[in-house]
């Protein structure tokens, strides 16, 4: 039931974007598109970071290189955790909580040669 109520809240709210935007269009059309400047803050930004001595030097694409770098080796190790979760689930799922099952079968033995515990 709330999954048919959360289909139709979804249907209606993107029927009701999309209404708005057939209205919208035509007055969107006829705004002006370069009167004003679009990002003011990266403008002034730029132009601070210029005026920081030694940025001339400075390698943009070796700084996002690095950033990507470093993103791809958290991916990594996050990758490989939730790996280690998956597998210790697994074996708690199956009953194996990573112990040794070699006094059970000691035990299964002694029973089958006939020596008491």
């Amino acid at each position: 039931m709330l999954e048919i109520i959360l289909a139709l809240l979804s249907f209606f709210s993107l029927l009701g974007i999309g209404f708005i935007l057939f209205k919208k269009i035509p007055s969107l059309l006829e705004l002006p598109g370069d009167d004003f400047p679009k990002w003011p803050i990266i403008s002034i930004l730029k132009k601070g970071v210029k005026s920081i001595p030694g940025s001339q030097k400075f390698d943009y694409e070796l700084y996002l290189e690095k950033i990507l770098s470093r993103v791809r080796v958290l991916t990594l190790k996050t990758e490989s955790k939730t790996g280690n979760w998956l597998t210790w689930l697994r074996q708690r799922r199956n009953g194996h909580n990573g112990h040794s099952n070699g006094e059970y079968w000691d035990k299964l033995k002694k029973v089958k040669d006939g020596k008491q515990l």
